[in-house]
């Protein structure tokens, strides 16, 4: 049977861990030990509409105690890839693969450092959960997974698109990713430091004129410095697509709010920072993204338990690790 490292414990890490747990060999790496006490005891738990799923994988605080693996997802926030890659590169097989489907940029550029880039992939979803408790996650809303992967070269990736679709997930192949990483940047720009700065649901950015002013204006940014890139985006419209996420997620609380009310470090930095610096560069007018980044990150200082990281170093179109 096929073995899958998740690096990753919160609300993704959950997700996965229960619907791969049916076809693969699971097991969970991370630092928060009680997610991992969760899951030994009494299973990962994910809330859906149609009830409670249940399944119990293996659990690891220590890479040294998991056996080598086929491959490896890359679940947590973009501030904690480095370590996260250099864990997957620990245990996997010689041949074994790492797929990132984190957030913003830069975190695939990490993976490709650390592990090279023929063991490195990229992917994005639009699938979400709220973290309710260690090992308990609510599913946000279904959603397809994108892989990028050129048809000349994807025979590695096979054996693990195989089990993700085994497992229930709706997976589309790209040669080229950059379209959906930017339209799903548009919509964490708009949406997350808002909710996190005004302590708000998805949805309430809708019912409050001047929070959906702030939201859509952020999204026309992002929107702009993409299509700079010529960078071509999977829709028209992105405030017409933000409100839509806004809408579909409506109960949902971001991720980067749960981060703020956990007193953790965000991932602004991929997010708005990242197109802030990437705007300056380009002399696109991001005014609005800048004002969240700096926002948010006097919020971390305020209220996170853990170092803050610094600034991300940016080139146009990537964030360079360092």
């Amino acid at each position: 049977m096929m073995r899958i490292a998740l690096l990753g414990t919160g609300a993704l890490g959950t997700l996965f861990g229960v619907r791969l747990a049916g076809v693969a060999e699971v097991w969970m790496l991370g630092t928060w030990r009680e997610a991992l006490e969760a899951a030994r005891r009494h299973g990962l738990r994910l809330i859906t509409p149609q009830g409670e799923e249940t399944a119990f994988v293996a659990a690891a605080e220590d890479p040294a105690e998991v056996p080598p693996c086929d491959a490896a997802l890359i679940l947590v926030k973009a501030y904690q890839t480095e370590r996260a890659a250099r864990w997957a590169r620990q245990v996997l097989k010689p041949a074994g693969i790492a797929l990132t489907l984190q957030n913003g940029l830069g975190p695939y550029e990490t993976l490709r450092t650390v592990l090279g880039p023929e063991r490195a992939w990229q992917g994005v979803t639009m699938m979400g959960a709220t973290l309710e408790a260690p090992g308990r996650a609510r599913l946000g809303g279904e959603g397809p997974i994108w892989l990028g992967a050129p048809s000349s070269s994807r025979a590695p990736l096979e054996p693990l698109l195989a089990r993700l679709q085994q497992a229930g997930f709706a997976v589309e192949i790209r040669e080229d990713l950059r379209g959906v990483i930017w339209g799903k940047l548009v919509a964490n720009t708009a949406i997350n430091p808002v909710t996190a700065l005004f302590d708000v649901p998805n949805g309430a950015l809708l019912e409050r004129p001047a929070l959906w002013a702030l939201a859509r204006g952020t999204a026309r940014e992002t929107a702009a410095v993409a299509r700079a890139q010529g960078i071509r985006l999977p829709f028209e419209d992105p405030v017409a697509f933000v409100a839509e996420v806004c809408r579909r997620t409506a109960a949902n609380s971001s991720s980067m709010r749960q981060d703020v009310q956990r007193g953790r470090p965000t991932e602004i930095d991929a997010l708005n920072g990242a197109v802030a610096a990437i705007g300056r560069e380009r002399g696109i007018p991001v005014p609005l993204n800048e004002a969240l980044w700096r926002a948010v990150k006097a919020l971390e200082r305020k209220r996170v338990r853990a170092p803050v990281s610094p600034p991300p170093k940016v080139r146009a179109g990537e964030i360079v690790p360092g």
